[in-house]
């Protein structure tokens, strides 16, 4: 499933709308995930907080947008974009690849409830399309 160039425009366009509610999209995407699937939680272990609004959930929140709109920003080529995010969970952090589709769908959920009337049937499609191809590029270290 490629991205088509409409999706790419789509992206870009939504993500715009995105921008400054971003922080608090990925604040609550990652609470959302600890609380929906807490078997994610292991990966965050060494946090003394995991509720969701804790200080290291907005952080980390806040941490993963700046990871998205980069992406946003290399929408051409997220596998050689991304390179040093794939490097970085595979061999350093560990995270199950599986991981990542859990938290684009989390991201996904969260952007259509911050945006609601910008949450279009055709941002809906390009916006997961493009969260799969960065989840797969994040995965690249994987093979």
């Amino acid at each position: 499933m490629s991205l088509t160039a409409k999706d790419k425009e789509t992206v870009k366009a939504f993500w715009a709308k995105v921008a400054p509610k971003a922080d608090d999209i990925g604040q609550d995407a990652l609470s959302r995930m600890l609380v929906v699937y807490p078997q994610t939680k292991t990966y965050f272990s060494h946090w003394k907080d995991l509720s969701p609004g804790s200080a290291p959930v907005k952080k980390h929140g806040a941490t993963v947008m700046g990871g998205v709109a980069d992406a946003v920003a290399k929408i051409d080529d997220l596998t050689a974009g991304l390179l040093n995010l794939s490097e970085l969970h595979a061999f350093t952090l560990r995270v199950d690849p599986a991981n990542f589709k859990i938290l684009a769908h989390n991201i996904l959920v969260v952007c259509a409830i911050k945006l609601p009337n910008d949450f279009t049937p055709e941002v809906h499609v390009a916006v997961d399309k493009f969260l799969a191809a960065l989840a797969r590029a994040l995965a690249e270290k994987y093979r």
